[in-house]
C-alpha cells in the first residue's frame, strides 16, 4: 500500500531554483566567449543540460534570458557587501573566491562587452549603473566616481590574470597572502588617506 506523498513542492522548488541557476551559468559561460548574436537557445541548452523548451518556460525568450545575464545586480550585492573600512578585502577576496570556487568572475563579463554590438552597449550601462555608480555613491570625499572606477578597474584586472591570462604565480599563491598585497591598493581609492586595512 501507497502512501501519500507529504511534501511533493519542495524538491520541485528546489529543483526549479537549480535548474534556472544552471541555465544563467551555462548563458554567462556562452556569453563570455561568443558573441551574444552567435549563442543559441539549443548551445545554452545543451551546456546546462536541460532542453530548449526549458529555458523559454523559465525565462521566456533569448532576449528575457540574456538581459537577466547582463545584469551585474546580484553580483554587486555580493561584491560591495562589506563595511568601508574593509571594502577593498571583501573585494578582492570576492574576486579570487569566484573564480577559485566557480571558476568564472562575474565582473569579467564586462571585458567582452565589444563582442556583444548592442548588447553590449547594455552590458556597459548595467555595469556603470549596478556597479561602478553604486561603489561611488558609497564614497565620500572628492572623485568619488573616478575611484570608485579605479578600484573596479583593478579588479578586472585581477580577475583578468587569474581567470584569463591564468597567471601560475597568482594561481599558486594563498588567496589570503594576495588580498594581503592587493586589497590595500584598492582600498586606498576608497578610503584614500585612510588607515590601510590589512
Amino acid at each position: 500500500m501507497s502512501t501519500p506523498p507529504d511534501h511533493a513542492p519542495a524538491p520541485a522548488r528546489r529543483d526549479a531554483e537549480a535548474t534556472r541557476a544552471a541555465i544563467l551559468k551555462a548563458a554567462r559561460f556562452l556569453l563570455a566567449r561568443q558573441a551574444h548574436a552567435d549563442i543559441t537557445l539549443k548551445a545554452v541548452a545543451d551546456r546546462a543540460g536541460v532542453s530548449p523548451p526549458l529555458i523559454l518556460k523559465y525565462f521566456g525568450n533569448k532576449d528575457a534570458l540574456f538581459a537577466r545575464v547582463m545584469s551585474f545586480d546580484t553580483d554587486a550585492d555580493d561584491l560591495l557587501d562589506a563595511p568601508l573600512d574593509d571594502l577593498g578585502r571583501h573585494m578582492v577576496r570576492h574576486v579570487l573566491s569566484s573564480q577559485r570556487q566557480r571558476g568564472a568572475d562575474p565582473l569579467l563579463r564586462i571585458a567582452f562587452a565589444p563582442l556583444h554590438g548592442d548588447h553590449g552597449d547594455v552590458l556597459r550601462a548595467n555595469f556603470r549603473a549596478q556597479v561602478t555608480e553604486r561603489l561611488a555613491d558609497r564614497l565620500t570625499g572628492p572623485d568619488a566616481g573616478l575611484r570608485a572606477e579605479l578600484a573596479v578597474a583593478a579588479l578586472v584586472g585581477l580577475g583578468v590574470m587569474y581567470g584569463i591570462a591564468r597567471g601560475p604565480h597568482l594561481r599558486d599563491t594563498d588567496a589570503e597572502a594576495v588580498v594581503d598585497r592587493y586589497a590595500p591598493a584598492v582600498q586606498a581609492q576608497l578610503t584614500p588617506g585612510g588607515r590601510p586595512t590589512g
